[in-house]
């Protein structure tokens, strides 16, 4: 799938204008795409990322990185995805950066959806949802998930998001109302934000191949 990656990414180059200051995600498709962002390095006004790892590399490539607080908003936002349905809704945090990634896409005003084809479903769920949490109510927020869901949380140990809380990975999950979902988790205290990404769903998904097909 790495060709189909590289691919979705490039084909997302095409929405890049000069001028413009782009909201980037997080995860492997997204490399491509900030490695592709390098040669506008010159005709843009910066970057807003949504994760350390993000930062990283587009400050390598020479791109300034710009704090949202400062840049209102923003008219482009790329990222992938862990699932994508028929309706362009998503489940995100398989990277971690769920909660700022969420923030970015609130801010946009396009959302460009980068996935290979393999990241296609009829139904969210067979990707594990990502809940970020306050690390003290892990256990309160885990059982008020079974109880809702009757999905099955999984604290994914080790690992500690950019904002210093931690993930619940929620297993066994066929979700049939995914704005109905993202609700009703996101009102659990303890809850920073919820993988599902329906609410405010991608603008625009390119499935990577050849050639890429944009929905």
């Amino acid at each position: 799938m790495t060709e189909a990656k590289r691919l979705a990414a490039e084909k997302a180059l095409e929405y890049v204008a000069d001028g413009m200051i782009v909201g980037v995600g997080t995860g492997s498709t997204v490399t491509y795409f900030i490695d592709g962002l390098a040669r506008f390095r010159d005709r843009i006004a910066g970057a807003v990322s949504s994760s350390e790892q993000s930062t990283q590399r587009l400050r390598a490539h020479g791109i300034e990185v710009l704090d949202l607080n400062a840049t209102g908003p923003l008219p482009l936002y790329v990222d992938g995805a862990d699932e994508c349905d028929p309706h362009k809704r998503l489940i995100k945090g398989g990277g971690a950066a769920l909660t700022r990634e969420k923030i970015i896409a609130e801010a946009s005003e396009r959302f460009v959806c980068i996935i290979d084809p393999s990241k296609r479903v009829d139904v969210l769920g067979r990707f594990p949802l990502p809940v970020e949490v306050i690390p003290m109510a892990r256990s309160l927020v885990a059982r008020e998930i079974l109880r809702l869901t009757g999905g099955q949380p999984v604290w994914r140990d080790g690992v500690v998001t950019d904002n210093g809380n931690w993930i619940l990975d929620v297993h066994h999950l066929a979700i049939t109302d995914p704005v109905g979902m993202e609700r009703e988790l996101n009102q659990i205290p303890g809850v920073v934000s919820v993988g599902l990404f329906a609410r405010r769903p991608a603008d625009v998904v390119i499935v990577g191949g050849e050639p890429p097909q944009v929905l």
